[in-house]
């Protein structure tokens, strides 16, 4: 560093920084519809075209992207690949990711146009999408009309319940011949006398397992052991067997004799959300809140026909209901309404699951904040110290809006849609077009 000039800020540096990302950005989109522009000269547009001597050898269409999307000239490919510097295979691949957003991604694809979505983000889309079906990827473009929010397990699940709804017979078949792969088994004993586990289950008996195990850590935890966590849970596994093994003691069949063991039962809890198609029986898709991930109704009636499944039925949870309370502690009936409402921490780009978030007053309870879910917010204890104990703070316009402001003064909404950067510190409404 030069000792005779100023040291930048922190606020300054950042804010190169910002740009070079966004003149790489601004870079790469420029090379995107370069592409689009020259797969729209070298489209083979029908069988007739699909193989044609030029120059003495034959030149064929070929599909580097999903159905629905144009063939384009192999030869024509070569030399763009090649004018990119990539590899063949990998230049193929580059440029089908492309035309895969341009033709059959278009919301995708003006996102990336637009500055809204990087386009190593709006690739990975494209890889996700290429094996749909014409109409299932339109569904995915459709939902991803503001594609910067959205995380990459919900879009995996997204892409999931596109399968489902559009191409039912191939979801049921996949799911068939997934769990015809269960398995649970247990390695040799090791020199220290220890096991190694590995299975894989359905995800209802591994949530059942789960939620087991915790439960009887945790109370082991309460009893005085004193051991980590992990290995708490080790020795909860070890206790639901050896309970399996005394109810095999206790309970003989009484008519033949044979020594069996009862199964206490399956709590399964569904939000259902109703439509028109659900109403006529027509949407093959459900949503399993625990799993956090759409469904084959198929899974569900498996799931309920379930010998001792217990089935609750529960009243619609308005999330618009004010239910304050005077104590400073979150009660579970304001827990689960903050979790429903914002299903993950509320920091910008943070991902993590409501669940495992501590419940936030967003102004605090000590200032006359109330207790109640319009005051609420889940933050991953990460965050949630961030904003009580730097300079971070948010504030909400809007319910479940939340506009943060950096220790910097860089100013970011976050909302269903995930995280906006917000370049006119004045400005708090919504960056994205409205809902299509």
């Amino acid at each position: 560093m030069d000792l005779g000039t100023q040291p930048r800020t922190t606020a300054a540096l950042l804010s190169g920084l910002r740009a070079e990302v966004e003149g790489r950005q601004a870079s790469l989109v420029r090379e995107w519809t370069a592409i689009v522009e020259w797969a729209s000269d070298h489209v083979v547009t029908g069988p007739e075209g699909a193989a044609t001597i030029t120059e003495g050898y034959l030149d064929t269409g070929v599909p580097i992207a999903g159905p629905g999307a144009p063939l384009v000239s192999e030869f024509a490919l070569m030399e763009l690949v090649a004018v990119l510097g990539r590899s063949p295979d990998g230049g193929r691949a580059y440029v089908g990711r492309v035309i895969e957003c341009a033709w059959r991604l278009p919301n995708v694809y003006a996102a990336v146009v637009a500055g809204k979505l990087a386009p190593w983000r709006a690739e990975r889309i494209a890889d996700l999408t290429h094996g749909l079906s014409a109409d299932a990827a339109a569904f995915v473009d459709r939902q991803l009309f503001n594609a910067s929010g959205v995380g990459w397990a919900q879009l995996e699940r997204l892409v999931t319940e596109a399968v489902l709804r559009f191409d039912p017979e191939r979801a049921e078949a996949d799911r068939k011949a997934a769990a015809d792969q269960r398995h649970f088994d247990i390695s040799e004993v090791d020199e220290h006398g220890l096991v190694h586990l590995d299975g894989l289950l359905d995800a209802a008996d591994g949530h059942d397992l789960d939620l087991a195990v915790s439960r009887r850590a945790e109370v082991l935890g309460r009893l005085g052991d004193d051991s980590t966590l992990d290995v708490r849970r080790a020795k909860a596994a070890a206790e639901l067997a050896r309970h399996d093994l005394a109810l095999d003691l206790l309970l003989p069949d009484a008519d033949t004799g044979e020594v069996v063991a009862t199964v206490p039962g399956r709590k399964v809890i569904l939000n259902v959300h109703v439509t028109d198609t659900t109403l006529t029986g027509q949407n093959p898709v459900g949503r399993w809140d625990e799993g956090r991930c759409p469904i084959a109704t198929a899974q569900i009636r498996e799931w309920l026909r379930s010998k001792g499944t217990t089935i609750i039925e529960r009243p619609v949870i308005d999330l618009a209901d004010h239910v304050p309370v005077t104590a400073y502690e979150i009660p579970d009936r304001h827990r689960t309404r903050v979790i429903l409402r914002d299903p993950t921490c509320r920091f910008p780009h943070c991902t993590r699951l409501a669940q495992r978030c501590d419940i936030d007053h967003a102004r605090p309870h000590g200032q006359g904040g109330p207790t109640c879910p319009c005051n609420e917010v889940p933050l991953c204890r990460r965050h949630h110290r961030a904003k009580t104990h730097s300079l971070w703070r948010y504030e909400t316009p809007m319910p479940a809006t939340y506009v943060w402001t950096s220790p910097s003064g860089f100013r970011f909404r976050v909302d269903h849609r995930g995280t906006h950067p917000l370049h006119d510190t004045s400005d708090t409404s919504d960056p994205s077009p409205p809902d299509q």
